[in-house]
Parts: structure tokens; C-alpha cells; sequence
């Protein structure tokens, strides 16, 4: 089963720290979505997953909704 945090009209570093908060209890290879519309999302998620080691599955963006598919890892 896959987590989603919802995290539109939340701005920078907001859906990020919420990814970050989700992440800490799950166990390694599970995986959370993440739903922004900050446009510095592009950015930060991917910057956030090689920084702490998480592994950005997929990101899409769906009419303004960006959807982020991370996997925890480690």
C-alpha cells in the first residue's frame, strides 16, 4: 500500500518537511506519493531524495498537480 500526502497549496519547504516527517516511521521499501503544486517541488523533493538516501520512483505532473512516488530507503 502506498502513503499519500497531500500537500497542495503548501509552500516551499512545507511538502518537503511533511515527506520528510511521513518517511521516519515507515520500513525500507515502502513508499509514500506526494502531491504539491509548489512549482519549487521539482526541486526540493528530487534535491531531498538523493540527500537523505530515498529513492524517487516516478514524478508526474498531472494539470499543475505534481505527484511525486518516493520509496524509503535505508
Amino acid at each position: 500500500m502506498t502513503l499519500e500526502i497531500d500537500a497542495i497549496g503548501l509552500l516551499c519547504p512545507l511538502p518537503v518537511l511533511r515527506l520528510r516527517k511521513r518517511l521516519q516511521p515507515l520500513a525500507s521499501g515502502e513508499r509514500i506519493r506526494l502531491l504539491a503544486d509548489d512549482p519549487a517541488a521539482v526541486i526540493d523533493v528530487p534535491h531531498f531524495c538523493n540527500e537523505s538516501g530515498h529513492i524517487l520512483i516516478d514524478t508526474q505532473d498531472n494539470n499543475g498537480v505534481l505527484v511525486f512516488e518516493v520509496e524509503k530507503s535505508g
